[in-house]
């Protein structure tokens, strides 16, 4: 019945791999894993033997970002280790430098790229800016802060910054909330934990297991640093607001959700109401979420939030938001119409898959540029109370990709997750980026205990066109809004790098844009209100933009 039905279905929808398929198993992938062929030799190690410590079950954190500035995005990846053992005999995060034609060259020794803290989540932006895109790493215990040395080297910089947080950081994110040209950084925190505070919990099986964070009840608050502009931050958690609440937080997006030109922080809570904290001019936050009703589904319910997405998914000029679940729970997609969200998740078709898995890193891409976004997740559980997909990892689930349309609607792709064979680990976070410069976003998707996957894009695909826009210091304008008008669509992008679960993604705004288009109307408004319009008649290309008084926009690479 489910053969025939998602046969059916995939017709309706079109080709998931570009040919339309006759049956179920026709059905083209849309990625080729090459992880191990491209160099990116990692293995994770979450340092779980006996005993079940939270952080183990929630590690695994990537950033694709550009550390020296040669058009191509390299890859950071977080690595955990014993809680056990001193910091120092940890193995350390790994930087791979992307050599073009689809390598990688491991470049972590003698880089100051390998924190040794117990990892967790990666945020990158301009802290400093000085041009070049820095790296702050959320550890359980003193973040870290990992300065940008010309594209050569990163320096450790967290006590001079002041960011050194030490509660059990999740995911960041960098914003300018204040609109004063220089980056922000909101850090989520998930609970108050030590090892000392680890409580006896067992599945439904009656096995010893990870416990639930409501079996703690040590919520934790969130942590806001305002960037002075000198090179240090000031902790304004208290000033702004942001201790008026406690949460588990595990996901984080930003952006303008109620269009007054000040970016918002949306925060995704395990088993307890998701956030949204609405800026208040530059100067004060207020968590909306509840009033605004994107703190708990339709049904009222608070579910395990883990990974979050926000885009404007209708095109009518707002960002609505994804948050994922927990297995059992549906995933929670929230329209944006303005004065309030409504929860549309049963009408989108993402409901009775997603209930199966327990889903992490999320993320909306165009992923075969037909102009309409896809949605890809990964995923992976934190209890075994169930049979496994296979695996002799008892967390380990497939991943799930999703084909978008018209009216905010979902179809899952065949084969499962996109890949020619089935890929089943216990997948974390998802960095989305076009890895190889061809115009098809790419994934990297970290996996607890083993390898990470290397998605390379190969659905068939339309045209594209790709914007990175800088601001005056030459850095990714974080928070800036890209539209491109053609036919009669409208498509919106915020330019942003921290969303999906505890990860950084590609800062460049995707366009996908079908396969009859010529050239589109751009429009590119940056934070501090500089607005920026032509006609872009040169297509399937990367276009990089500044404000006035700085070079012309051209095709940089």
């Amino acid at each position: 019945m489910r053969s025939a039905l998602l046969g059916t279905l995939a017709l309706v929808f079109g080709a998931c791999g570009g040919a339309v398929p006759t049956s179920e198993t026709d059905a083209s992938p849309w990625f080729e894993e090459g992880a191990r062929a491209a160099g990116l030799s990692f293995e994770h190690r979450s340092g779980h033997d006996r005993e079940f410590y939270t952080p183990e079950v929630v590690s695994g954190g990537v950033a694709l970002f550009d550390h020296d500035d040669d058009g191509r995005l390299d890859v950071y990846l977080v690595q955990a280790g014993s809680l056990l053992v001193p910091r120092e005999e940890r193995p350390g995060n790994r930087l791979f430098r992307n050599l073009g034609g689809r390598r990688f060259e491991d470049v972590t020794a003698g880089s100051g790229a390998s924190d040794q803290g117990y990892g967790i989540g990666v945020a990158a932006g301009d802290a400093d800016n000085d041009g070049r895109c820095d790296l702050y790493v959320t550890n359980l215990g003193p973040n870290v802060l990992l300065r940008n040395e010309r594209g050569e080297a990163f320096e450790d910089v967290t006590g001079a910054a002041g960011v050194g947080d030490p509660g059990f950081g999740s995911s960041a994110a960098f914003f300018d909330y204040d609109l004063d040209g220089d980056l922000d950084l909101f850090v989520a925190n998930y609970l108050i934990w030590s090892v000392e505070s680890e409580q006896p919990c067992s599945n439904g099986l009656g096995q010893r297991d990870y416990c639930a964070p409501a079996v703690y009840n040590a919520p934790a608050v969130d942590v806001l640093y305002r960037n002075a502009g000198d090179g240090s931050f000031e902790d304004v958690t208290v000033e702004a607001g942001i201790d008026a609440a406690f949460g588990t937080g595990l996901g984080v997006v930003c952006g303008d959700f109620d269009g007054d030109g000040f970016p918002d922080v949306f925060v995704a809570n395990d088993g307890r109401l998701d956030q949204l904290w609405m800026n208040e001019g530059g100067r004060r936050f207020q968590d909306r979420a509840l009033a605004l009703g994107c703190a708990m589904d339709q049904d009222g319910r608070a579910k395990a939030g883990m990974g979050v997405t926000a885009a404007d998914l209708d095109s009518d000029g707002d960002l609505d938001v994804l948050v994922s679940n927990l297995r059992r729970e549906t995933d929670s997609l929230y329209r944006n119409d303005g004065d309030y969200f409504t929860d549309v998740t049963a009408r989108s078709g993402l409901g009775l898959v997603s209930r199966s898995f327990t889903r992490f890193g999320t993320g909306w891409a165009d992923f075969d540029n037909d102009s309409w976004l896809d949605l890809y997740q990964a995923n992976g559980r934190v209890a075994s109370d169930v049979d496994g997909h296979g695996s002799s990892d008892p967390l380990a689930e497939p991943n799930l990709l999703f084909r978008g349309g018209p009216g905010m609607s979902f179809q899952e792709c065949e084969p499962r997750g996109g890949t020619r064979e089935l890929l089943v680990h216990t997948s974390r976070g998802a960095a989305f980026g076009d890895l190889d410069n061809d115009g098809g976003i790419d994934l990297v998707v970290a996996n607890r205990d083993a390898a990470p996957y290397l998605l390379w894009n190969r659905a068939v695909r339309g045209r594209w066109l790709s914007v990175r826009v800088l601001d005056a210091e030459g850095r990714d304008a974080l928070g800036a809004q890209v539209q491109v008008v053609f036919g009669e669509r409208t498509l919106r992008r915020e330019v942003r790098s921290a969303y999906s679960y505890c990860s950084a993604s590609d800062a460049r705004a995707h366009f996908g844009l079908g396969s009859g288009t010529s050239a589109v109307r751009l429009e590119v408004r940056w934070p501090d209100g500089e607005v920026l319009e032509r006609e872009v008649s040169q297509l399937d290309r990367v276009l990089e933009v500044r404000p006035s008084g700085l070079p012309d926009p051209s095709e940089k690479r």
